[in-house]
């Protein structure tokens, strides 16, 4: 089966772990090394599997930890020609066998997994999302996120797990402690998706036949677990969409690690 945990998501550090059959990866890898590391024994996946660290974008959430994880494995990190420009200065030194330049919207195999690199609209040099692929399913991940694009749709579709951003709600960012600009810039183009953005988009994503969403990269400071829940559950509900019937709904933590999802 292809298997899904989160090592922790969250505006503080995010990470996620992806395997099948004898090939894992890393989605990410913005925590200590010692937190992603237990975390992958805690969710029982084999260390020694993990083959490839691929990087949605460079800021320090989704970074501090791949240089770390890349020398202790000895294994190559992927991301495309803008986004190792902009974290190589700040993930040490890399053996250069590892550092590993990829195109978006191109499909490449590690092992038994095949993966997929697809643009998306956030405020970093070159920000992807990733479709995974074992045999017969196939997953994907989403998150910072300005909006939905075309090309996300299309990404998006026939995934039967699907990780989603549901960063943040609008009241409480515009009531907390942001200065303007940064609030500006959380809502922008190139920033990131609200719960109601997110919850409309679940919608599409169920009659396109998803049957897994797990809500991810929560703010700390402008959300709430069971808000970024409630909100989208009140949305697929107005849309006759139930919740252990037609979908399974989950939000990650930021500070523990998820169940193992296998599909």
């Amino acid at each position: 089966m292809l298997k899904y945990c989160s090592i922790g998501s969250g505006s503080s550090g995010n990470c996620h772990v992806v395997s099948y059959k004898d090939t894992g990866i890393l989605i990410d890898a913005g925590l200590a090394g010692k937190r992603i590391t237990s975390g992958i024994e805690q969710a029982d996946f084999d260390i020694d599997k993990i083959q490839g660290i691929f990087i949605t974008h460079e800021h320090s959430d989704h970074i501090k930890g791949a240089g770390i994880m890349s020398r202790k494995l000895d294994i190559p990190i992927y991301a495309n020609f803008k986004t190792w420009c902009g974290m190589k200065d700040k993930i040490g030194n890399i053996k250069e066998e590892n550092m590993i330049v990829f195109d978006n919207d191109k499909t490449y195999e590690l092992g038994e997994l095949k993966i997929r690199p697809f643009s998306i609209p956030h405020d970093s040099e070159d920000a992807v999302g990733y479709n995974i692929y074992s045999d017969k399913e196939k997953m994907s991940i989403a998150t910072d996120i300005g909006y939905i694009t075309d090309n996300i749709r299309n990404n998006l579709k026939g995934s039967k797990l699907v990780v989603l951003e549901s960063n943040y709600d609008p009241n409480m960012l515009m009531m907390g402690s942001y200065t303007y600009a940064l609030k500006k810039r959380v809502i922008s183009d190139g920033g990131h998706l609200s719960n109601e953005e997110a919850a409309s988009f679940c919608t599409e994503l169920v009659e396109g036949g998803t049957e897994s969403i797990l809500l991810a990269h929560l703010s700390k400071e402008n959300n709430f677990p069971e808000l970024a829940y409630a909100t989208t559950k009140n949305v697929l509900t107005k849309n006759e969409m139930i919740i252990g019937k037609d979908l399974t709904l989950d939000v990650l933590s930021r500070d523990k690690v998820s169940k193992v999802y296998e599909l």
